[in-house]
């Protein structure tokens, strides 16, 4: 029995967060990989269009609500994905033609194009806080939990109750079947193999008939799905924060070269290596241990390897270490 209420609480408090934030970051890594593998640049507005395509989510919960528009038991923002989706392309759409398209077409170098995007940055940060403001928005609605820890003791008899949050659930399922879809996209469509082609050798694939402003144009489509869905993910599981998505820049850069920039099945890979480490480093595991020891040997300190104030420090110590002895990724292989 103490076996599993130790398991129970590694699954409450360190496993099932690490999949559902491993996931969040997962979508954020792949848009990163795939802007750089096509388009051949940093792009470190990243979070902040993340956060951009979940304002519009929140607006429109919000306005669904008012007209008594719901999901019954699943959040209403589920529901306004397509028209936040849409809002987002729209934008990167608008950004890449009277920004990005100018220093593509004078064949500036990538580090031109990071700085570039630092700017995109910045007026998005601005755009976001102009239309919906700094604060905090919570956006979830319907039912909130799938199992709640008394329902679980109740039916094992054990001290620990197992507790999952619908996000949670809702989270893992979702990027599931959008990684699969695109996975499927890249690898067994006509335009999919166009895309690899492109990213693999530009010349020879212009060479090939392959149209570049339409490759640039689906690239920025996948992007802005993968964005506003993470993005909206995110802000379902921990509550809207406007500039929050500007901190999980780290953590989503980390997994994308921890998986090998360029690299999607690594970017997705990535993503939950920055996630578990970052939770199992920082979890503190006195609970966990209590159950396992006998009692005289039952620890009196939290047995925290580090403090949750250095959970960003893990993410940049991880990226700092693949950059020195594996720069290639550790997941090096397969490219767009």
């Amino acid at each position: 029995m103490d076996l599993l209420n130790a398991v129970i609480v590694l699954l409450n408090y360190t496993v099932i967060p690490a999949l559902t934030y491993g996931s969040q970051l997962a979508l954020g890594a792949i848009f990163v990989t795939l802007i750089y593998g096509i388009l051949r640049f940093a792009n470190f507005a990243t979070g902040d269009m993340m956060s951009f395509g979940t304002m519009f989510a929140v607006l429109l919960t919000y306005y669904f609500q008012s007209l008594g528009i719901s999901f019954g038991i699943l959040p209403t923002a589920l529901l306004t994905i397509p028209f936040a989706v849409f809002m987002m392309i729209l934008y990167m759409l608008t950004i890449d033609k009277f920004v990005f398209s100018y220093y593509r077409v004078k064949k500036s170098p990538p580090v031109q194009l990071a700085m570039v995007s630092v700017g995109v940055m910045f007026v998005t940060q601005a755009i976001i806080r102009i239309i919906i403001g700094p604060s905090d928005r919570r956006f979830l609605d319907g039912e909130k939990f799938i199992l709640k820890a008394t329902e679980f003791k109740e039916m094992t008899g054990l001290n620990e109750g197992l507790t999952i949050k619908s996000t949670q659930a809702i989270t893992i399922v979702v990027t599931i079947i959008v990684v699969s879809i695109m996975f499927w996209f890249l690898n067994k469509t006509k335009t999919g193999t166009s895309m690899r082609a492109y990213s693999d050798n530009e010349d020879l694939a212009l060479l090939s008939g392959i149209d570049p402003k339409k490759v640039v144009l689906i690239t920025w489509v996948i992007a802005g799905i993968l964005a506003t869905i993470g993005g909206i993910l995110y802000g379902l599981d921990k509550s809207y924060r406007p500039f929050v998505y500007f901190n999980n820049m780290l953590p989503i850069f980390a997994a994308a070269i921890v998986g090998g920039i360029g690299n999607p099945y690594g970017a997705f890979l990535g993503g939950y290596v920055i996630a578990f480490a970052e939770i199992f480093l920082t979890y503190a595991y006195k609970r966990f241990f209590s159950y396992l020891l006998p009692e005289s040997l039952e620890p009196n300190s939290m047995i925290q390897l580090l403090s949750t104030d250095y959970k960003f420090a893990i993410s940049f110590s991880i990226l700092v270490i693949v950059l020195l002895f594996r720069p290639s990724g550790i997941f090096e292989g397969k490219k767009i």
